[in-house]
């Protein structure tokens, strides 16, 4: 190999180096929704009832964060959103799972079944009385 294709070759391996850097890293952050695969909805035994939800998924990488959980509700719809918060710069590729355990809003509900959605996951509970102390 002469001096010429080794100098192209080495110019090409550092190329080919710099390209799989920068797409592995990001030069502002990012907030993105979380990855949700699975939920499971907790009632517990007592009065009020207490409702919690666990939502189960994976981060892109160890690097991304949980940044936000928004919980929402319309008549008998809870509406969960995660979102996750990635800093700027380089980090390994490799999926981070996560669960998040978060209390759901239920007191003074009256009884029915509720539909649940975290990020486009559903479940749904049933409150068998009204979820309020007498007076």
């Amino acid at each position: 190999m002469n001096g010429m294709n080794k100098k192209i070759l080495l110019l090409g391996s550092y190329l080919l180096l710099m390209m799989l850097m920068i797409g592995c890293s990001t030069l502002v952050p990012i907030i993105d929704f979380a990855t949700v695969e699975e939920i499971d909805i907790m009632i517990l035994e007592s009065f009020p009832v207490q409702v919690y939800l666990i939502a189960r998924g994976y981060l892109p990488d160890p690097c991304t964060k949980i940044h936000q959980i928004i919980q929402e509700r319309e008549d008998y719809y809870f509406f969960v959103t995660i979102t996750t918060y990635r800093p700027p710069g380089a980090c390994i590729q490799i999926i981070a799972p996560f669960e998040e355990t978060i209390p759901l809003e239920v007191y003074g509900l009256p009884a029915g079944t509720y539909t649940v959605e975290v990020n486009g996951v559903q479940g749904t509970f049933d409150l068998e009385i009204d979820n309020i102390l007498p007076i």
